[in-house]
């Protein structure tokens, strides 16, 4: 029931203290503000850190090898450790149930790349068909290689955006052909890549072309595949794990490589390394929750002072009030409502200005890692909670001690 009478009481309390009201609500203020921008930050970093794993596939195993750091079956150290096509079959057929997709590589950096008068150095990759979907590449126009650019070596590229600008400015690059290192290839696609500029620099070419033209033979760069999902993310990381661990061990039994050789035989297991990132933006969300929820206790400390002098200062009134029969659950509502308005009304200012702050600066926000800082809905609910439950807790002991005043004291207290 609404008892205006209260809260022209209320307000009246509050307009004779101006100043030591404007000082306990702008410390409450001031923690949800904090919370606020410690959570929205939190946000953008997950999103940032997101973002940089959208650029490849998640469920990514990168196999690359080097030279050798062990002797191992009476071989000297220093071997470096070449891959082959057979490599790639094996374990593309020994692991092909929970393989998703699959390419090797042959790659050339700094290749010479020319269209009449535009000349660029880019890197030049020779991939197969599912290096499309693993490096999340989208075609903005034509197509990806394919099987049969493979099988009879074609001398085909696909482009990205960024080479296509620098060589075809405003031209379709569709059916024309530029030149790697002098040798013709005809452009049957331009792609996009989450990975920006960057990514968007490479030209794509067959596998096997690749290694005709530039006189590889079977040797292959890298080995690339993605794990198939499981909808249990802890799962599909030990699922991944095992994959990487066993692709380590059987390319280090066919080179004849020591078994704790790092150096020789690698893999890069991004399933893996995003749960630790991911396992860290956890934490560091976790310490800005305690320090910006810390921020607001002090706050509330604050509040709950302030009552405690309200209280004194309000004690022979409270006398009077129980003398004429006030019951101890009305002094304790009439300080409970003052912290809960005080607090509520503070706290809800400092919510809906860091929420203004964030909507208006947040899309303007893009650094590497971290990206549209926000807080959703559900967490400015969850401190609107916070502070109703906060301001209930700072005013119940003044409250409480305001009940148990007893008249006959309080009317002597001067």
């Amino acid at each position: 029931m609404f008892d205006l009478e209260r809260w022209q009481e209320i307000f009246e309390t509050l307009r004779k203290n101006k100043l030591r009201t404007f000082l306990t609500g702008l410390s409450v203020a001031s923690g949800i503000f904090i919370l606020v921008i410690l959570l929205g930050f939190s946000t953008g970093l997950a999103n940032g850190v997101k973002s940089e794993f959208e650029s490849d596939a998640t469920n990514l195993l990168t196999v690359w090898t080097g030279r050798t750091t062990k002797e191992y079956k009476g071989l000297n150290p220093g071997r470096y450790i070449q891959m082959k096509n057979e490599n790639f079959n094996l374990i593309s057929e020994k692991y092909k149930n929970n393989i998703e997709y699959e390419t090797a590589l042959y790659s050339i950096w700094g290749a010479d790349i020319s269209y009449k008068n535009e000349s660029v150095r880019y890197q030049v990759r020779g991939a197969m068909p599912d290096h499309q979907f693993i490096e999340n590449a989208d075609m903005e126009t034509g197509r990806f290689v394919n099987q049969t650019d493979l099988d009879e070596n074609r001398k085909v590229a696909v482009i990205g955006r960024k080479l296509k600008q620098d060589l075809f400015k405003d031209e379709n690059p569709i059916d024309k052909e530029i030149k790697i290192y002098g040798m013709s290839f005809k452009v049957v696609g331009v792609f996009i890549d989450p990975g920006g500029e960057r990514e968007e620099q490479q030209a794509y070419i067959p596998l096997t072309t690749s290694q005709k033209v530039f006189g590889a033979g079977d040797d292959i760069r890298n080995i690339l595949v993605t794990v198939k999902m499981s909808d249990n993310f802890d799962e599909a990381v030990a699922l991944s794990t095992n994959m990487s661990n066993a692709i380590e061990d059987e390319l280090k039994r066919v080179h004849k490589v020591a078994p704790n050789d790092i150096s020789a035989v690698r893999v890069y297991n991004t399933l893996e390394s995003a749960q630790e990132i991911y396992s860290i933006i956890g934490i560091i969300q976790s310490v800005f929750w305690f320090v910006g929820i810390g921020t607001i206790v002090a706050g509330i400390v604050g509040v709950g002072n302030i009552m405690l002098i309200i209280v004194k200062e309000r004690t022979k009134e409270i006398g009077i009030r129980k003398a004429l029969g006030a019951l101890p659950m009305s002094i304790i509502g009439m300080i409970l409502q003052e912290a809960v308005f005080v607090t509520m009304f503070a706290g809800l200012f400092g919510l809906i200005f860091g929420l203004g702050l964030l909507e208006l600066a947040g899309p303007y926000v893009q650094h590497d890692f971290i990206k549209n800082p926000q807080v959703n809905f559900n967490i400015a609910l969850t401190t609107v909670f916070i502070l109703v439950f906060a301001g209930a807790l700072a005013g119940f002991i003044p409250a409480y001690r305001a009940a148990k005043i007893k008249p006959i004291v309080a009317l002597r207290d001067e």
